[in-house]
């Protein structure tokens, strides 16, 4: 057999009492690595940035782990209220399954509340400047958080035969896959697409308008992971044969496309301030 990625043959490390589960682990890492990075790059343009991303997060990122959640559970309900589903597995996040349209969208939601009460106190830029801000961080949190995967053995794609193939241990292949063991590694693949796309933002970003980043960033990713999905083999929903995460990438890559080519005002944000 030629080489290939090894699966990890551990998901936790155990240390006395404590439980430290991989997944829940880069999940942390990453959203660590979004602040850090959104901060710096928000007080590249907010005279006033000094705390805001930290405050905001207090309430975002909860609420995005959240959103991020329901989204998982329900369009996967087979898996927590089917036959044979347990309902109260829907709370082990640490087991994998957060949706990032979920986690978006109520994270969003959580950070403009919380960026408006931020700004009652202290002058700040329009919150366009904010997403901008924290979209390259939060593309490689999401890099980050597929890692995650890799320690789950979860989020594989068809069976390959390449020196860059996933070892897959007979117990982690699903129905009618269990004669192959090496598969396409579809979360290193999203985790390098996005990693790409965070660092051709912090590139490029200074030519693009207010709440253009953000946009892009968007319609970016939808492209990436439209075109992962569709290489994945795990158990999902479909709308007339389709994927739906196939439907829903597209739908939100479309409308962010829209926005980012209406975008025409003239507020640029300087991310040559941002230094690394």
């Amino acid at each position: 057999m030629r080489s290939s990625i090894p699966s990890p043959t551990f998901s936790a490390i155990e240390l006395g009492p404590l439980t430290i589960h991989m997944y829940a682990l880069c999940i942390i890492i990453g959203i660590a690595v979004a602040m850090w990075l959104g901060d710096r790059g928000f007080k590249a343009v907010a005279k006033n940035g000094a705390s805001v991303v930290s405050e905001v997060a207090i309430t975002a990122v909860p609420f995005g782990i959240i959103g991020g959640r329901l989204y998982h559970v329900i369009t996967s309900p087979d898996a927590y209220f089917g036959k044979g589903g347990h309902p109260v597995d829907a709370f082990k996040i640490w087991q994998g399954g957060l949706g990032i349209w979920g986690a978006i969208a109520l994270g969003i939601c959580a950070a403009w509340f919380s960026y408006r009460r931020v700004a009652k106190k202290i002058e700040l830029p329009p919150f366009v400047y904010f997403l901008d801000a924290l979209a390259p961080g939060v593309l490689f949190a999401q890099a980050i958080g597929r890692l995650g995967n890799w320690f789950n053995v979860e989020l594989f794609g068809r069976p390959l035969d390449a020196p860059w193939a996933l070892q897959v241990p007979l117990l982690n292949r699903p129905n009618g896959f269990t004669e192959f063991s090496t598969f396409h590694p579809t979360f290193l693949y999203e985790a390098i697409w996005t990693t790409a796309l965070a660092i051709a933002l912090m590139k490029f970003g200074k030519y693009l308008h207010a709440g253009q980043v953000f946009t892009l960033y968007v319609f970016g990713y939808c492209v990436g992971r439209v075109a992962i999905e569709m290489i994945r083999i795990d158990e999902a929903h479909h709308i007339a044969g389709i994927r739906l995460n196939v439907v829903v990438g597209s739908l939100i890559g479309l409308a962010a496309l829209i926005v980012f080519l209406r975008s025409n005002r003239n507020d640029k944000i300087d991310w040559d301030r941002l230094k690394l």
